[in-house]
């Protein structure tokens, strides 16, 4: 983060990049492809939910509060096998992540598959058809309180503060209208109109105009 912090005051673009995934003591590989070489196959099903699973459509609950109402847009979808049809193979679920499109290698369907979800102790990957599926899409996330860092600390929030900002998941993606909320155990970020994709383990930015002031890891 401090490396991150210092790209940022001085107005390099690689400030957000996305840390590297090759591995520079072997080569220009790929991480996939080093673990397909080094790791054995593990063949899963992948799994087609429907748009109209039960998941999307369970109403508007009642919140008391609104940190409940952050945690319920932040949750992701648990994904059962019989929440779906298997309509192919893989060959190892830690391949895959939210999102992605290629390596699937599953035809016949009106649009094409995207990966929705993916559990790793079952080996199961989950996919919708179509960019536009509901399992692509969540309006909010959750920043554990270690992984929240601020470029500029004294703009940071205390518990129960919040904060309006332009926030952004991926590199370069156009800024979005989000809302930072501040709570004990970490941060909410909750953006005006769902995200595409968002995933765990990946970066988000919040600015101030066209100023970096935080960042953080999505849990």
């Amino acid at each position: 983060p401090e490396v991150r912090a210092i790209a940022a005051e001085n107005h390099l673009i690689t400030a957000e990049k996305k840390d590297s995934q090759g591995l520079c003591f072997i080569g220009k590989v790929r991480l996939p492809d080093f673990l397909q070489q080094k790791l054995k196959p593990k063949r899963g099903d992948i799994v087609e939910v429907p748009a109209n699973a039960m998941h999307y459509h369970n109403g508007q609950p009642q919140f008391k509060t609104k940190t409940d109402e952050l945690a319920f847009h932040s949750e992701k979808p648990d994904y059962k096998l019989q929440d779906g049809t298997v309509v192919g193979e893989h060959q190892g679920a830690h391949y895959f992540t939210i999102g992605q499109r290629k390596g699937l290698d599953v035809g016949g369907t009106k649009e094409p598959l995207f990966v929705i979800g993916t559990d790793v102790n079952s080996n199961i990957i989950y996919t919708g058809q179509g960019k536009s599926h509901p399992g692509l899409y969540r309006r909010t996330l959750f920043i554990k309180e270690n992984e929240v860092h601020w470029v500029r600390p004294d703009m940071a929030l205390d518990p129960d503060q919040s904060l309006e900002v332009m926030a952004r998941i991926r590199y370069r993606q156009p800024l979005q209208r989000a809302t930072l909320y501040k709570v004990g155990q970490g941060m909410y970020v909750d953006f005006d109109e769902k995200q595409s994709a968002i995933t765990e383990g990946q970066f988000v930015a919040w600015y101030i105009g066209e100023e970096l002031i935080g960042s953080g890891v999505i849990s």
